[in-house]
């Protein structure tokens, strides 16, 4: 896309989130637009809609600031348009989302801003988008969805669970990834997870769930998932894994289950002729919070290029968990403090290709030490939706 088009998209979507009501209010204007207009979408989508007019908004404030480095938005858009399979999406649903969101910004925009050339430059960049995810999902010669059957479930905290799946086949994904699930408590509600394994023969897949409190999703997998259950697993996403630079030293650094994508790379790593060195921070609130903790010292010990480094910014378990758990092996290396700020002080990394898994402000705050502390921005990858 060219420069002026780019401009236009990205100015007119900054004074919708300055508007009244902002972000949220441009959300709720598109979803309605579109079930008004096309009613029989609706049953596509769950009834309770604030997290997906969450995951819209982060999704097209990451495309639109990702417009002029085409070489990371596209590979995002074709998995998305692989991933969209599951919700049996047409041509005709892609028309009628893009009318949505025209006349969506139009009215939130206003007169003054909203130019015939505003309007040519998104239905630009909204064909642009929507040519990427149908040809890549018309070309997809798997399967919509996977069916994983649950074949272990494991209460590790009082609020986070482990759970393992064996497949009802072959999903090839890359350890880093992460699929949207859906659990039979919870019809039409997608959550997104991170795969804690590599591919596996046997097509067994784990993941590690934490409970939000107010969720919908996640209560249900950490309190009442059985072992038998079918989950329906949509297509693999993101980049995390994929090595940028073979060879170069690593620098990796999770809060909570953010462990779960790191730790499916570092079990991955050595069946690699060239193992990188490789340091991983791994930090929690609380000790307890590091429950994969000695996973990762039994895998340091076995891999000389490994070092793990615990961080938690309190050095004991609160009272209400003290009593019941023990602290992984190794306690007596952990340090104390805010990870971002831990890791930024530790050592110099400018020199390392970087992942940052946490959650949203856990990896804002982390960039923005690892940049002052003298990181190049573009050698730090995360997820693309935080």
């Amino acid at each position: 896309m060219d420069s002026l088009t780019t401009s236009l998209v990205r100015s007119s979507f900054k004074s919708v989130g300055a508007s009244p009501g902002g972000e949220n209010a441009f959300a709720r204007a598109f979803y309605a637009v579109l079930f008004a207009s096309n009613p029989e979408i609706r049953q596509h989508f769950p009834a309770a809609m604030d997290d997906q007019r969450d995951r819209l908004m982060h999704a097209i404030g990451y495309v639109i600031d990702q417009l002029d480095t085409p070489g990371e938005v596209l590979p995002l858009l074709a998995q998305l348009g692989r991933d969209h399979r599951k919700y049996g999406v047409t041509d005709d649903h892609y028309n009628a989302v893009a009318d949505a969101l025209i006349t969506a910004l139009a009215n939130l925009t206003g007169t003054e801003l909203w130019t015939d050339e505003t309007e040519r430059a998104w239905r630009d960049a909204i064909a642009l988008i929507v040519a990427t995810m149908t040809d890549a999902a018309n070309a997809e010669q798997g399967p919509p969805t996977w069916v994983g059957t649950v074949i272990n479930h494991h209460r590790v905290l009082d609020d986070l669970a482990i759970v393992r799946l064996q497949l009802d086949q072959t999903m090839p994904y890359v350890p880093g990834q992460y699929v949207s699930v859906q659990v039979p408590t919870r019809p039409r509600m997608w959550r997104y997870l991170s795969f804690a394994t590599p591919p596996h023969p046997d097509r067994i897949v784990e993941f590690h769930v934490r409970r939000v409190s107010g969720g919908w999703v996640s209560p249900a997998i950490t309190t009442d998932t059985r072992i038998g259950d079918t989950w329906l697993i949509g297509s693999p996403l993101g980049g995390l894994g994929v090595s940028r630079r073979p060879g170069r030293r690593r620098l990796m650094i999770a809060e909570g289950t953010g462990i779960a994508p790191l730790r499916a790379q570092l079990l991955d790593m050595p069946r690699l002729d060239d193992t990188p060195r490789t340091h991983v921070f791994v930090g929690g609130t609380y000790p307890c919070d590091l429950y994969d903790l000695d996973i990762l010292w039994g895998l340091s010990r076995t891999c000389p290029w490994l070092t793990v480094v615990p961080v938690t910014e309190n050095s004991d378990n609160p009272w209400w968990v003290s009593g019941n758990t023990q602290n992984p092996a190794g306690m007596h290396d952990l340090l104390t403090g805010q990870l971002g700020r831990v890791v930024a002080t530790y050592g110099d990394w400018t020199d390392h290709d970087i992942q940052v898994v946490g959650s949203p402000s856990m990896v804002r705050a982390t960039k923005y030490q690892l940049m002052a502390a003298g990181v190049d921005s573009a050698d730090i990858c995360h997820d693309p939706l935080y």
